[in-house]
């Protein structure tokens, strides 16, 4: 913590030079996805940690990643527009970068969310479990990027694997802050991608019953059939 704190970044490196630094996997990997490499194979051996990469594209990365609490992250909004989406970090610093590299390893678990994610805090696990992480995202609500119920925003990876079909009506309207997955609670990335059709197909021919509906029923299914996040 330490080093990663502004106020205090520069004793640290004026002390150590940045030499034994302590880095989470999660932040080592990103690191080497966010420059333009690819691990090819890693693994632990007698307590360290080895890895073989190749490049694979240019860097394209944060030269400033913030290590606070508050972030913005990059989601695909109306129109296809990138927007920066508020957020409390549950993640370690440049997880952002591992998506591709958690679903070809890992794959989706049921209910959507990536399998064995070891890019999440288990300090700040609680926050996602209880939506505290999403708080700030009213933020977004009030700038006008996003709407209170709607498709939740996703990452462009993430947006990648659904259909032409879906990312073409996603990108009609804002998304929202409580997704029709609450309402509805699929289990496999297609049962998602059923639910958001039938919501966004509700939605263009009754939008407020359509709001209304859909926020009721994921109030209820939170509070009397204690829905969590992953």
């Amino acid at each position: 913590v330490f080093p990663k704190f502004r106020p205090t970044r520069w004793i640290y490196f004026f002390l150590t030079r940045g030499n034994n630094r302590v880095l989470a996997q999660a932040e080592i990997l990103g690191r080497l996805y966010s420059t333009g490499f690819e691990v090819i194979q890693d693994n632990f051996v007698n307590g360290h940690y080895f890895f073989v990469t190749r490049r694979i594209k240019e860097p394209a990365f944060d030269t400033n990643p913030t290590y606070g609490p508050f972030i913005k992250l990059r989601r695909v909004g109306k129109g296809g527009k990138i927007i920066r989406v508020y957020k409390l970090r549950t993640m370690h610093p440049y997880a952002e970068y591992l998506q591709d590299y958690i679903h070809h390893k890992n794959h989706l678990q049921n209910g959507g969310k990536f399998k064995d994610d070891f890019r999440i805090s288990r300090s700040r696990a609680i926050l996602r479990r209880f939506w505290l992480d999403e708080l700030p995202m009213m933020i977004n609500v009030i700038k006008g990027e996003m709407k209170l119920v709607g498709v939740r925003p996703l990452s462009e990876q993430y947006f990648s694997l659904y259909c032409k079909e879906l990312q073409e009506k996603r990108i009609r309207y804002k998304p929202g802050l409580i997704p029709p997955y609450y309402a509805d609670l699929p289990g496999t990335l297609e049962e998602i991608q059923a639910s958001e059709m039938r919501y966004l197909d509700a939605f263009a021919k009754r939008p407020l019953i359509t709001q209304w509906r859909y926020f009721w029923k994921a109030i209820y299914n939170i509070i009397f059939r204690k829905v969590r996040s992953a």
